[in-house]
C-alpha cells in the first residue's frame, strides 16, 4: 500500500478551474535602455532577503490556468526543500491521480489509479510533462518564495524613472523591482523560458504568483500560463525526509517520459 505523508508535513494544494485572473493582461514592465543605477546590488539584496532565506516551503496553493490547450484541474499535496519536492495529485475521492517525488536530481512519478510508474527521470522534465513548466525543485521553491529562481545573483542594474529598477541576474534572467511605500519590492522576473509575476504580499512573501512559460522550438514543450495563490504557508518548517521517498507497488508497470508527454499536461491526452 502506498504510504501517505502526514498532512502536517505536506499540506494540500488545490488546482482550481481556469479563472479570470489567469486571463488578465501581464504586468506592464519597463522597457528600453534605462539609466545605470549604481546601488542596484543593495536594492536587490534588501528586496530579496526574505526569499533567499527560504529553505523549506509547505503551503496550500490554489492554481488556475492552462498548459497548451488543456485547462489544469485537480488537487495536489506538496512540499519543497533543498533539492527535493513532493507533489501529490488528489482526486475528489479515492486514490491520488499522481504522486511525484524528487530528490538529488532524480524524480519518480507514480500513477496509482493506473499502476504506472516513471523512475529515474529528471525532475524538470517530469514537471514540464505534468504542468507545462520546466523547473528544478530548487528553482520552483525559490520562484514561489519570491526570488524568481534559485541563487539569484545581480550582475547589472538600471533605473526607469524613480519607480522601477531592473536587475540582470547571473546565469540568465531579469528581476523587476518596483518602489512601494515600504521600499523596493521584486514584482516580476524572467528565468528563460519562464516569466513570473508576484502580487498580494504578506510579510514580504508573495501570496499570488503567475507563472508563464513559452514553448521552445524543437521541443515538445507547450505554452503554459498558471496562476498560483498561496494559502496556509509555512516557511522553514521541518519536513520529514520520508516525504520525498515513494513506495512503488510491485505491480506498477513502467512508464516513459515520452508516454507521459503524449498524454499531455496532467494526463490531458487520456
Amino acid at each position: 500500500m502506498l504510504r501517505r505523508v502526514p498532512r502536517s508535513a505536506v499540506p494540500v494544494i488545490l488546482l482550481a478551474l481556469l479563472g479570470p485572473a489567469c486571463a488578465s493582461r501581464p504586468l506592464a514592465l519597463p522597457t528600453g535602455p534605462g539609466t545605470p543605477r549604481a546601488d542596484y546590488v543593495s536594492i536587490f539584496s534588501d528586496a530579496t532577503a526574505a526569499c533567499r532565506a527560504v529553505q523549506t516551503v509547505t503551503a496550500e496553493l490554489v492554481l488556475s490556468g492552462r498548459a497548451g490547450r488543456q485547462t489544469l484541474r485537480g488537487r495536489v499535496l506538496a512540499g519543497l526543500a533543498p533539492g527535493a519536492l513532493r507533489l501529490e495529485g488528489v482526486a475528489p475521492f479515492g486514490a491520488p491521480v499522481f504522486i511525484f517525488v524528487a530528490r538529488d536530481g532524480n524524480g519518480t512519478l507514480l500513477l496509482p489509479r493506473e499502476r504506472r510508474v516513471l523512475t529515474s527521470g529528471l525532475p524538470a522534465d517530469i514537471l514540464r510533462a505534468l504542468a507545462g513548466i520546466s523547473l528544478t525543485p530548487d528553482d520552483l521553491r525559490l520562484l514561489l518564495a519570491g526570488c524568481v529562481k534559485a541563487a539569484p545573483a545581480p550582475i547589472d542594474g538600471r533605473a526607469y524613472g524613480s519607480g522601477w529598477v531592473v536587475v540582470d541576474l547571473d546565469g540568465g534572467g531579469t528581476a523587476y523591482l518596483r518602489r512601494e511605500a515600504d521600499g523596493w519590492r521584486l514584482v516580476a522576473g524572467t528565468h528563460p523560458p519562464v516569466t513570473v509575476e508576484y502580487g498580494r504580499f504578506l510579510n514580504m512573501m508573495p501570496q499570488v504568483v503567475r507563472v508563464r512559460s513559452a514553448a521552445e522550438a524543437g521541443t515538445r514543450q507547450v505554452d503554459a500560463d498558471v496562476l498560483v495563490t498561496l494559502r496556509q504557508v509555512e516557511i522553514n518548517g521541518a519536513i520529514d525526509a520520508q516525504a520525498f521517498a515513494l513506495e512503488v507497488p510491485e505491480t506498477a508497470v513502467p512508464l516513459t517520459i515520452g508516454e507521459l508527454e503524449d498524454r499531455g499536461p496532467l494526463g490531458a491526452g487520456r
